[in-house]
């Protein structure tokens, strides 16, 4: 760090004298000025200007009322942001992150196929902001490496355990979080503040015969339309999607009993007389069914003694041994070099779709139950693989701790961003000159 203060006040004098000299000055007045060293990268004034301009006008067409901050305020922040940036894109080049042009290309499409824009309309947009799209393009692309830096490095940093999901899931955050979601329809039969005993029975019975015409297959918005009190009768009675603690506690009670399709008795509230129908149910973790397949594989690497023409050789003589003989975790334990599996047999378990490598993924779903596949190539080695099994399996349980971990890690995200960028500001030189 005191190597780096010392080599960059030398560049800082350096370049005061060269500006200094008449003739230099000459040469170089149109040139930008500097206003912050950053690492090995510096930022110019005439990004500052643009990027102050670009927020101005954002600002100013938001709507808001808000005034905007002080000029100088205002310019302090935007150079903070600024060097922000410049400090994660040198943490990226250190990590190797890159972005591609595609990328770049790929993220503009989108931006104008949101706002319904041509590649003109864009450019004049642009234009309007004191931009330029070869700017705006240079923008994108930080951006994008900013992200990329960012997701790799933080979440990287939070630690999300077992029992961090677990108090999660039980509190009540959690447990809404995690709730399942319900698609309802409602009818209120109102009975009036001061009904009679016989004129309130009347209007249980109708609610009972309308509940049972419901049950029978009549349609349920035709009977709102028709018969319901509320004010979404028009809508037939439509609730839409509500979580169980959304609702008054009389209907999360009654609700919590139904399922998808089914229509509760009339509930008395204060109001009337309440049918509720539950028209969907959709949970957190969605549909969670998931094929898996428990195979074996025997891996043999190359390498400057072993070509792959020879690997694969070795692995054709394997595969009709264990054909023959009906070994192949013998031949595995004996033969892979899969250190992880060789133990167990080539053994690799229960394995999901998009689990394994794309070359390894895709021929073990090619290859039957009981078969042995031909020797074929991924990025480890060359293989040959056996199926034993496959299952349909319930994956709600293991998608909901996912879940649940994901949203730990967003509730963390910003705090530990903040923590991160705070301790590379120490790491790298920063000089402002503004």
């Amino acid at each position: 760090m005191y190597v780096n203060r010392i080599t960059r006040s030398l560049f800082t004098l350096a370049l005061v004298l060269f500006l200094a000299s008449p003739v230099a000055w000459s040469e170089t007045q149109m040139l930008d000025r500097v206003v912050a060293i950053v690492g090995e990268d510096v930022v110019l004034e005439s990004e500052l200007e643009q990027r102050l301009a670009s927020i101005k006008t954002r600002m100013q067409e938001s709507g808001s009322n808000q005034p905007l901050p002080p000029e100088n305020v205002l310019r302090e922040q935007v150079l903070d942001q600024l060097i922000l940036e410049r400090l994660q894109m040198e943490m990226g080049r250190r990590y190797g992150i890159e972005v591609s042009e595609q990328q770049v290309e790929q993220t503009i499409q989108r931006i104008m196929r949101n706002n319904q824009l041509s590649e003109a309309e864009l450019r004049s947009e642009l234009e309007g902001q004191g931009q330029t799209l070869d700017g705006f393009r240079e923008q994108i692309r930080r951006e994008l490496w900013v992200n990329q830096i960012q997701q790799a490095v933080v979440n990287s940093r939070i630690d999300v355990n077992e029992q961090d999901i677990e108090s999660f899931l039980a509190s009540t955050d959690g447990k809404f979080a995690t709730s399942p979601n319900y698609r309802l329809g409602h009818i209120l039969l109102s009975v009036p503040s001061g009904a009679s005993d016989s004129e309130e029975e009347e209007i249980r019975k109708k609610a009972e015969t309308i509940r049972q015409e419901l049950v029978e297959g009549a349609d349920f918005e035709q009977m709102a339309i028709t018969h319901s009190n509320d004010s979404n009768a028009l809508q037939g009675g439509e609730l839409g999607w509500r979580k169980l603690e959304q609702l008054p506690e009389l209907f999360a009670d009654v609700v919590a009993d139904l399922e998808e399709g089914d229509v509760s008795e009339p509930v008395r509230s204060g109001a009337g007389f309440h049918i509720l129908k539950v028209h969907e149910t959709r949970s957190e973790a969605g549909n969670s069914m998931v094929e898996q397949t428990k195979a074996r594989h025997i891996l043999i690497k190359t390498s400057e003694i072993v070509d792959d023409e020879a690997a694969e050789r070795k692995l054709r003589e394997l595969r009709q041994r264990a054909l023959e003989e009906d070994n192949f975790a013998e031949l595995a334990r004996e033969h892979s070099e899969d250190i992880g599996s060789m133990l167990q047999g080539g053994d690799l378990g229960w394995t999901m779709p998009g689990q394994m490598v794309p070359a390894f993924d895709e021929t073990m779903n090619e290859t039957d139950v009981g078969e042995i596949s031909e020797p074929f190539k991924s990025q480890f080695g060359w293989h040959i693989l056996k199926v034993e099994d496959r299952r349909q399996q319930d994956m709600s349980e293991q998608v909901m701790r996912n879940q649940a971990a994901n949203m730990l890690r967003e509730r963390r995200f910003d705090e530990e961003l903040q923590t991160w960028l705070a301790e590379i500001r120490e790491e790298v030189y920063v000089e402002e000159m503004l």
